[in-house]
């Protein structure tokens, strides 16, 4: 027997889709928009959505390659973007290498332990949620510059620096982390403790296999956030071949000097190390999403 859909319902379908076709349409026209600016001849941020002619000379100038001159001449790139390149993905991976650690152990002692000043650990990490990074620039360069007279490889303009300084805002990972933990049965583990396992054994051959999910979730987090960060990093960095993509592009665009093309160009190849980390990891993040969010 045929469902007969009254006319309202069907007008409220109707509404539905044309409401997230408008909203993919607002969402993918800025995406669109760079892509255009990356393919017109010269450096101009206005023109029409469809250039009239394609031209690959801001690519040819991010990728390194010869590209042409004002006279005409085949000229090299005066700035190394691909190195920019490496060195965003260098510093998110070993920031989501060290966040991941740091806040897997510091998750499973706030939600397994019991211990005096363990609620009061808590609300402080809360609080320390609240307050964004750029607060704090004046005392991250002076601390890393007093840590740079000790220890070098650990000062300014280094990008183990750069990762320490990501690696101290693990507090919404550490939060993240307890709500998943919490909602994984205590017995588990101690039927593992039951069948000889130390505490440590139970925690990363039971535990963790559970919350790989989460794990995935908390490592793209802090990669994404190492890749698009760029307060802390133009603090700490300055020589030219240490910079990152997000800091290192700002050099596209100065006073009377814009060069809009190239910095779409090395936009939007920023945006190729996160693609490819969320592809290949999206199964895992897309479930710890989901129940990362749950207390049990």
């Amino acid at each position: 027997m045929a469902i007969v859909r009254p006319k309202s319902q069907r007008l409220r379908l109707v509404a539905a889709h044309l409401f997230l076709l408008a909203l993919c349409a607002l969402v993918a026209f800025p995406f669109l928009v760079v892509v255009s600016v990356s393919l017109r001849p010269g450096n101009f941020a206005s023109g029409a959505l469809i250039p009239a002619s394609i031209s690959l000379e801001h690519w040819r100038y991010v990728l390194g390659l010869p590209y042409p001159g004002p006279d005409g001449k085949p000229t090299l790139p005066d700035l190394p973007v691909l190195r920019w390149l490496w060195n965003s993905v260098q510093v998110a991976l070993a920031s989501g290498v060290v966040t991941l650690l740091l806040s897997t152990t510091a998750a499973y002692a706030l939600a397994r332990l019991r211990f005096r000043g363990r609620r009061q650990l808590l609300t402080s990490l809360m609080l320390m949620q609240m307050f964004p990074a750029v607060l704090a620039l004046v005392a991250i360069y002076a601390i890393f510059d007093h840590i740079g007279a000790a220890f070098p490889a650990l000062g300014l303009n280094s990008h183990a620096a750069l990762v320490l300084a990501y690696s101290g805002g693990i507090a919404m990972h550490v939060w993240t982390l307890k709500g998943y933990y919490d909602t994984l049965p205590h017995e588990i583990e101690e039927a593992a403790r039951v069948d000889g396992a130390t505490p440590w054994q139970s925690f990363y051959r039971v535990l963790l296999p559970m919350a790989l999910p989460i794990l995935v979730v908390v490592f793209m987090l802090a990669f994404i956030g190492a890749v698009i960060e760029y307060p802390v990093a133009s603090v700490l960095l300055s020589d030219q071949r240490q910079l990152t993509l997000a800091v290192g592009s700002n050099l596209f665009v100065q006073e009377h000097n814009f060069h809009w093309g190239d910095f779409a160009a090395a936009a939007l190849l920023s945006g190729l190390p996160i693609t490819t980390v969320f592809l290949l990891a999206q199964r895992w993040m897309i479930a710890g999403l989901a129940a990362g969010g749950v207390k049990g």
